[in-house]
């Protein structure tokens, strides 16, 4: 039987397609079918939703982004100094999941060597021995992290950057080649050292591109992604990997705090965002926490458009978390404790969402209808489908009354929906039978305009 390939579709057309604001990154990774998990080893994650971010490393003393060294272009000795002041107080990686859990998130993500090729584990591949291991701490926080993610109950992922600033063939990779291969070597030993060791559920490729130009993608030729990720595989064989190593990945990632606004999204996604500003990444004493109604909006919004939701926390010099981020990461955990059924292992659909006013999630024979605007919705008529309606409630119970019409269906909410504050009024719609919606397409985004 001959293997149905994925329809090409260019960036441009997924806009135009789906009227989107997303912007996935790494668009037009190399393929491998050897390396395409199957749907059913993906549907955990697909289920979990929620996950929980985390950038730490030495800038977080400096406390001015994760970029500082390169920015700011402090001198090698200088910034690598810093290596022996990494020494956290009082720390304990259990703050971490404690506050995961406490979020709702059934996964995290822990940055192990972002650009600035400071490692946070024992890393006998790291060039110069450039570690937490070997350096101020001598400690492996990336096996303590693992450990805490298993006794939480958490899936862990680990993010990695290949690039190395460290390294003068990185700027120019075809005019140094020994040492961008130095780089290249200690990339494939690392990426070895997280699979082998502390077998992490999930992957997360960052910085990709050489000399920062280009993409990702672009850069596959030096990196040869797909036998990195052969590699990593063979450790893990349902590892799942982003798309941001020049291989196509296993979910695309749109990264920011944009609003998200546009049709359902038919593939797998990651929404990539901070709880505050997202002016940094990293650590930084002054950075606002984004609102909580804000925060539950975009959730709701990522969700019914078929993504998770990675939201990124920037611990301080001592992996500590402001009393503030604490406390918001646990009001939003608080919403999800109560409404969490309307959001975790759901799908998007059946009802397309329309930007601001409404978007939906299904589970079984169940539909959960997210209103963020109660008096744009009630001039609102849902679009019929092959699914019958058999009741209508608002979450806490409050009958709904249905009206299915040739041209739709209208519902008639309670005058005291939406008079609360709530940033997400959510109407349940109980089917006659279990829901039929659309699934994923076989898409593959060439990155094209």
């Amino acid at each position: 039987m001959e293997k149905k390939m994925p329809r090409e579709m260019t960036g441009a057309e997924l806009k135009s397609m789906l009227k989107s604001s997303i912007n996935f990154k790494s668009l037009g990774g190399l393929k491998c079918d050897e390396l395409t998990l199957p749907a059913e080893d993906k549907q955990w994650w697909r289920d979990a939703k929620i996950g929980m971010f985390v950038h730490w490393g030495l800038y977080s003393i400096l406390g001015r982004g994760e970029w500082a060294r390169f920015n700011e272009k402090i001198p090698k000795e200088e910034y690598e100094a810093l290596a022996d002041e990494f020494i956290p107080q009082d720390f304990d990686m259990r703050e971490w999941t404690e506050i995961a859990k406490g979020f709702g998130a059934k996964y995290a993500v822990m940055v192990t060597r972002h650009h600035d090729g400071f490692s946070l584990w024992n890393s006998e591949g790291s060039y110069e021995h450039f570690t937490s291991w070997h350096r101020g701490a001598h400690r492996d926080f990336v096996g303590e992290y693992a450990a805490a993610c298993r006794e939480a109950g958490l899936k862990a992922g680990v993010y990695y950057s290949p690039m190395d600033w460290r390294f003068p063939g990185y700027f120019d990779p075809e005019g140094l080649p020994e040492n961008a291969a130095l780089m290249k070597k200690q990339c494939y030993a690392q990426v070895e050292e997280l699979c082998s060791r502390y077998r992490p559920d999930i992957l997360w490729y960052d910085g990709g591109w050489l000399a920062h130009k280009g993409s990702d993608t672009s850069s596959a030729w030096f990196w040869e992604p797909v036998k990195l990720n052969k590699m990593a595989r063979s450790y893990n064989p349902k590892l799942l990997i982003n798309p941001r190593s020049g291989w196509e990945g296993d979910f695309y990632c749109d990264e920011g705090s944009h609003e998200i606004t546009g049709g359902i999204i038919p593939v797998p996604w990651e929404k990539n965002m901070c709880v505050c500003s997202g002016s940094s990444w990293g650590w930084m004493a002054e950075d606002p926490v984004s609102d909580f109604d804000w925060l539950i909006r975009m959730m709701v919004n990522v969700v019914c458009r078929g993504g998770n939701w990675l939201v990124n926390i920037g611990p301080d010099r001592n992996g500590k978390i402001s009393d503030e981020i604490r406390q918001r990461m646990f009001q939003v955990g608080d919403w999800l404790r109560t409404y969490g059924e309307s959001i975790y292992a759901t799908a998007a659909g059946p009802y397309e969402p329309v930007d601001n006013v409404y978007g939906s999630t299904w589970h079984e024979n169940k539909v959960y209808l997210h209103i963020l605007d109660v008096e744009m919705f009630r001039g609102c008529v849902l679009p019929n489908t092959e699914n019958r309606i058999q009741n209508a409630a608002l979450f806490s119970g409050e009958k709904v009354e249905v009206a299915e019409t040739s041209e739709g269906v209208r519902l008639t909410l309670p005058e005291t929906a939406g008079k609360t504050g709530e940033p997400d009024t959510i109407v349940v719609l109980t089917m006659e039978e279990k829901v039929r919606a659309g699934g994923d397409a076989e898409i593959y985004f060439t990155g094209k305009e």
